[in-house]
């Protein structure tokens, strides 16, 4: 139980109704999960406004309500804190009710739009190496120490991040790294969270049906860095043109990384194999496990910022040669019939075309490529033929599928994708709508030393149909075909 005036500390108040004395047991902003005694939070979403459930908390017992409009209501035991925007409030009450757990920890946020997971997982794994404890907040999974728990969304909701950061501190967790994704940013998911520093790994094309316009995705991506305190660190990709624009008006340190142009962090890159890569940091020459350039340049985001938290140069470098890639990134699976049979969670246009062209640049051009790629459901329609066109321009077959249709259509999904196909490239293209079909018949196409990319669903074990997840794991079908002779 804490008092109602601790815990609204911080939030920008319009109006107060009733006792600021109260006691609150605690929070929700959903009325399914409201109980007696709780403070309620109406949040204005895309589809449902908490404004109409206000009635039903306090028939179920909320002691407070925060809201944006003042409901039609009194009550002797009731208080109601009018605020200006009650997302924000969310995470400035929610971090206050669980001690501010940010402020206990050094929290390093990573946004852009490629190479989030694969940057937060190996500062994770790379300090726990070191001798920290520390925590993970990502896509694929988050971890408190090594307890691994389920992740829902790729930043957690405000209420929830706190009691992360909060289970975190009782742990006896030093760091957390977490990504942050620009929906996060903009529904106010990170207020209240004080940041020790935040990373821009790069910016494409995606979520322009969330955000509409690419100036609206790269402001979202940018109020991580205006929101940074002076004692904080920015550091920015320097070889992406956007990286300055994060760096504008931030009050945080500023620094830069880079493989081809100037900046603070500089490395070059020797070998570059489908086994591996070979970088010079400043004259230590390192070979690493991960594959391609775009990991080079995660690799470098990683050891800079571990510099930035006060780590030694040597050690960083040893200790992150051993550590293997991040689950549905890039990942190999190893198979009896030679293939080298790649599952990556690209699924968008610029993260495939990196993927295709990274596997085009160390291949032989002997092998054959084959690509299996699809497109979700209820998302950004333009991208759809787009990522159609590079798997056509990159492989030598491809086979379109599906992806997680959600509310949507298969077949409409996979002819928009289609559209996007040059008639030259029509012949080595099909459409297989089942995706085990589609996988299956792919490990049919390729011989030994070939190569298959099965794209877009990476580290998911699910495909999501009418609002319904059922299990499917693309790594697990292709170690279901390629090692059944």
């Amino acid at each position: 139980m804490q008092k109602l005036k601790d815990i609204l500390y911080g939030i920008s108040l319009k109006s107060l109704i009733g006792n600021r004395e109260v006691e609150v047991a605690g929070i929700a902003f959903d009325s399914r999960k409201m109980k007696a005694g709780y403070l309620f939070v109406a949040i204005r979403g895309l589809t449902v406004d908490g404004h109409d459930y206000i009635k039903e908390a306090i028939e179920i017992g909320a002691k407070v309500i925060i809201c944006e409009c003042l409901p039609e209501l009194s009550g002797e035991n009731l208080t109601i804190v009018q605020t200006h925007n009650s997302g924000e409030a969310l995470g400035i009450i929610a971090s206050n009710f669980y001690g501010r757990p940010s402020e206990k920890l050094k929290v390093v946020g990573i946004t852009g739009a490629n190479g989030k997971t694969t940057c937060a997982t190996l500062l994770h794994n790379l300090f726990t190496n070191l001798g920290y404890s520390a925590g993970l907040l990502s896509t694929v999974e988050n971890k408190i120490k090594d307890k691994v728990l389920n992740a829902g969304f790729t930043t957690p909701d405000a209420l929830q991040l706190s009691q992360l950061m909060s289970d975190m501190v009782k742990a006896g967790c030093t760091y957390c790294f977490m990504e942050v994704s620009s929906h996060a940013l903009v529904q106010h998911r990170v207020a209240g969270v004080y940041f020790t520093g935040a990373v821009f790994t790069n910016i494409s094309h995606e979520h322009l049906d969330y955000h509409k316009t690419f100036d609206e995705y790269i402001t979202a991506k940018k109020r991580l860095f205006d929101g940074l305190s002076s004692s904080a660190f920015a550091l920015v990709n320097a070889d992406d043109k956007r990286g300055s624009v994060m760096l504008q008006n931030t009050k945080a340190k500023k620094n830069r990384y880079a493989i081809k142009s100037m900046a603070d962090f500089r490395i070059r890159v020797i070998h570059n194999t489908l086994q591996g890569l070979e970088l010079n940091f400043n004259g230590i020459e390192v070979w690493f496990r991960l594959i391609g350039e775009f990991n080079a340049y995660n690799l470098l985001a990683v050891y800079s910022t571990a510099i930035l938290l006060g780590e030694d140069k040597e050690t960083i470098l040893s200790v992150l040669s051993m550590i293997q890639g991040v689950r549905g990134r890039f990942e190999k699976v190893d198979n009896e019939a030679s293939v080298l049979a790649i599952v990556d969670y690209a699924h968008t246009p610029d993260a495939l075309e990196n993927v295709l062209k990274t596997i085009n640049k160390l291949r032989t051009k002997n092998e054959v490529l084959v690509t299996v790629v699809g497109c979700g459901g209820d998302r950004d329609q333009t991208k759809r033929p787009k990522i159609a066109k590079i798997a056509a321009k990159f492989s030598d077959k491809v086979i379109l599928t599906s992806d997680n249709p959600r509310t949507e259509e298969p077949k409409q999904i996979l002819e928009e994708m289609r559209a996007g196909i040059p008639k030259s490239k029509e012949k080595n293209v099909m459409m297989i709508e089942n995706r085990k079909e589609a996988i299956r018949t792919a490990c049919n196409l390729v011989d030994k030393e070939d190569i298959l990319l099965v794209a877009g669903k990476g580290h998911e074990t699910y495909q999501e149909i009418n609002g319904v997840r059922h299990h499917f794991d693309d790594k697990a079908i292709l170690n279901q075909q390629l090692n059944t002779e």
